[in-house]
């Protein structure tokens, strides 16, 4: 019976983010009452789930993609203009995962495009962090798209995101960075860099 009105619900929820329009939709205007949440996860290699199944057409990932709102208290929402429903997100919403750089130096745009399709470049509105990775000792690129909702950059995308990096004088610290629309990037300290190349 729970099953069958959660079903419910999603078809209601999916029928009302359609009407919400092409792109993502203005989920920062809309306040609409919190009801409650849904049994859905975004986990960590993108893929969206649904009652435990991946949802499997992207079509529909893209819909809900579109009214994806992470408020301040850190939980992530889908949002109509007349419903809020939490859930659950194990690291990152979207994945980055292609990239295309054009320009050098000072002029370099790195822009990705997510699994769900935005295309993000880099910049002073959007920008690239990245967090240390203690289980591995890596690193976890981030790129913001949207609001407060980031995308995890790929490992392969990782991987060509480095190659781009130069050594940049920071603050009086020489860092491994990249430079996306006159930005810097800072990556890592150029001398933790060397010790973990030797």
């Amino acid at each position: 019976m729970a099953e069958s009105r959660d079903t419910a619900g999603l078809e209601a929820l999916i029928s009302r983010a359609a009407r919400a329009g092409k792109g993502p939709a203005p989920v920062e205007r809309w306040n609409p009452d919190f009801c409650g949440d849904l049994d859905m996860e975004i986990r960590a290699d993108g893929t969206w789930f649904y009652l435990g199944t991946p949802i499997g057409r992207m079509p529909l990932v893209q819909l809900f993609s579109s009214v994806l709102r992470k408020d301040e208290d850190g939980k992530t929402y889908l949002v109509t203009p007349v419903e809020k429903v939490g859930i659950r997100v194990v690291d990152a919403p979207f994945i980055a995962v292609e990239m295309d750089v054009s320009g050098a130096g000072h002029d370099q745009v790195i822009t990705f495009r997510t699994n769900v399709g935005d295309v993000v470049a880099v910049g002073p509105d959007r920008p690239l962090r990245f967090v240390d990775e203690d289980e591995t000792g890596g690193l976890k690129p981030y790129v913001l798209v949207r609001g407060r909702l980031e995308a995890l950059v790929a490992r392969p995308v990782m991987y060509e995101l480095v190659e781009h990096g130069e050594e940049i004088e920071i603050d009086g610290t020489v860092m491994f960075a990249v430079r996306s629309k006159g930005e810097v990037y800072p990556i890592m300290p150029a001398d933790k860099l060397k010790r973990l190349s030797a």
